[in-house]
């Protein structure tokens, strides 16, 4: 039966929720099967090729929402320190992200807490992107929180060509995680920003305490959602937060995981992000067999990652190629 799945996925046919459903659950017996698998689909449509984007933090702090992986809301009690938008220095953020393209990073996202920005952090960091389109080729993302049509549109107009806004984690789960927002709202900002013609990225965690269906539920609710980049985190526990207890999932829980999540999204990017250095250790790019072609590369918002140089290092060594498209 796991056979014939990985089969017909090889032959460039959907699986369904049921079959998936049966591969990621699947034993060891099958798993270099199912993860040679999610390989062959990856270089049939990436190559060897992997693409590179960092993020730059231009707000830090407590944020009103309750979601339960985050050190940055208010509802728990995380030392993060705080970044005012009215204090970031353009000229740093503008030298940071040249030496990104010229080390081979080819997106740039600036990142802010909160569910909102005020109209004067909103106009700020618009400024901000309308320089870095004018005196930078790097490809420029957002992640501000929710969008109404008109910022998403003005982000638009000054260079913005993807908007990222993850889900988080299944529909079925997501009250688990996350009160003070609904699953609702996060389709209506993606669907806000797509308007505009921009391109989403769009993931979720995993190893919040979900099950197995439910991160398959994720993956089939982003393929119907057509999303053109699928990051993939893994919980860190950070202490203070409401998943500091967490059981970890184990290596070959997640490795399965990514595979299952490129049998069903064959033709998407799926990149890693947050979580993948603690989670994985040594085996870490063994991701990229799983079925990884795109990384985050640098800082994340309140935990740090490896530098750029150290990344490409490994790649390399790896056997993988560095990309990246200009503007």
């Amino acid at each position: 039966m796991i056979r014939r799945i990985i089969n017909k996925a090889l032959q460039q046919h959907d699986i369904t929720i049921d079959e998936a459903n049966i591969l990621i659950n699947s034993g060891d017996d099958c798993f270099d099967e199912l993860i040679q698998a999610a390989n062959t689909l990856t270089r049939r449509y990436f190559g060897n090729k992997i693409s590179m984007c960092a993020i730059y933090a231009a707000k830090t702090g407590p944020c009103s929402g309750d979601c339960a992986f985050c050190a940055q809301s208010a509802h728990h009690n995380c030392d993060v320190a705080s970044v005012e938008i009215s204090a970031l220095n353009e000229n740093e953020i503008l030298e940071n992200a040249k030496e990104l393209w010229q080390s081979g990073v080819n997106r740039y996202s600036l990142v802010t807490s909160g569910e909102n920005l005020t109209d004067a952090e909103f106009d700020r960091i618009l400024s901000i992107f309308q320089r870095l389109n004018r005196e930078t080729e790097i490809n420029l993302c957002a992640s501000l929180g929710s969008l109404t049509l008109d910022r998403a549109a003005r982000l638009k107009s000054v260079g913005v060509s993807r908007y990222h806004h993850n889900i988080e984690t299944s529909r079925s789960y997501f009250p688990q995680i996350c009160s003070t927002h609904s699953y609702k709202d996060k389709i209506n900002t993606i669907n806000i920003a797509r308007q505009t013609g921009m391109e989403i990225c769009c993931g979720g965690i995993i190893a919040m305490g979900e099950t197995p269906a439910q991160r398959v539920e994720m993956a089939f609710a982003l393929k119907e959602l057509n999303m053109d980049c699928v990051p993939i985190n893994i919980l860190n526990p950070i202490q203070g937060t409401r998943l500091e207890c967490q059981k970890p999932l184990n290596v070959d829980e997640i490795l399965r995981t990514i595979a299952v999540f490129r049998l069903i999204l064959p033709d998407k990017v799926l990149k890693f992000a947050g979580g993948r250095e603690k989670a994985l250790g040594d085996m870490e790019y063994s991701g990229y067999v799983a079925g990884i072609n795109s990384l985050i590369v640098g800082n994340y918002l309140t935990t740090p990652g490896k530098s750029v140089n150290q990344e490409i290092q490994n790649l390399e060594v790896a056997g993988y190629e560095v990309t990246f498209d200009r503007k």
